[in-house]
């Protein structure tokens, strides 16, 4: 299942000389789709229109963007929403058009859920450690930009299908997020995640999970992360929208409390808020 609206029009086909081909001139969102409807969707949209601001792109027609989404995603069950705005059209050269002259690009496009087994979340995920680094780069800190190299080839250092994710580190050695997710760590109680505003994505679902876990009383913060944290942590998480929260049980031979008693109650108000958007 795949489809895909490009500026409204049911089309895979893009201008050769749009300047996200060409440079990664541009953003996007990945949006879990349940029952109809894109999950988090204003959290999704503050991003995406942080982004644009930082990277002096024209705001996005909020409700036009919603309708395009809301027509891939009627009578969907459950799948996968990628929104991706571009600067548009340009000439050869890195010199972005006048401000008034940008025409962005919006792609749209519907995917199947991923066929992640269940044991990722009731036994945990084995995690390794990237020997791809993040470069420190603060205006592009935090938001979702198209230029992902780093994480491709962050990715691309193993293939075997028993280590589901990879925890990539800055230039300092401090641990960020993982290719795809970010980070959670718990020790004596207390709940700290890496901080983003040198590299690395602010997730939507890491926000939630900040916010939730401030309303259920449990300490925590945001701050540098490094791989002694880690090895001294009773319970480790992953997150990110389309998979919420999965344990991480090792980290290359470093074992870990799976069902943990933050990450346990983390999990149970994510529960609680399912079944609430379901009444």
């Amino acid at each position: 299942m795949i489809e895909m609206l490009i500026n409204g029009s049911a089309t895979t086909t893009l201008d050769a000389r749009d300047r996200g081909l060409h440079y990664g001139d541009g953003l996007f969102e990945t949006i879990a789709v349940r029952d109809g409807s894109p999950a988090r969707w204003d959290a999704h949209m503050q991003r995406l229109a942080l982004g644009c601001q930082r990277l002096a792109i024209p705001a996005i027609d909020a409700s036009l963007l919603a309708g395009e989404a809301m027509r891939l995603c009627a009578g969907v069950e459950r799948g996968v929403l990628k929104i991706i705005i571009t600067r548009g059209g340009g000439g050869r050269g890195y010199r972005a058009p006048a401000m008034d002259a940008v025409r962005p690009t919006r792609i749209v496009a519907l995917h199947s859920w991923p066929d992640y087994p269940d044991i990722f979340w009731t036994e945990g995920v084995s995690v390794r450690i990237c020997a791809t680094r993040l470069g420190h780069n603060p205006l592009l800190a935090g938001i979702k930009h198209l230029n992902r190299l780093e994480q491709v080839l962050a990715r691309s250092e193993w293939d075997d299908p028993g280590v589901v994710e990879g925890l990539m580190l800055d230039q300092d050695g401090n641990v960020i997020e993982g290719t795809m997710t970010n980070l959670f760590i718990v020790r004596d109680g207390r709940l700290r995640t890496p901080d983003v505003s040198q590299c690395g994505v602010a997730g939507v679902m890491r926000g939630w999970i900040l916010d939730a876990a401030r309303g259920l009383g449990i300490a925590c913060e945001i701050g540098a992360v490094t791989l002694e944290d880690i090895a001294f942590a009773e319970e480790v998480f992953l997150c990110n929208c389309l998979i919420s929260v999965w344990p991480v049980r090792e980290i290359e031979g470093k074992r870990f409390e799976v069902d943990g008693a933050v990450t346990r109650r983390i999990v149970s108000k994510l529960r609680y808020a399912a079944m609430s958007r379901q009444r």
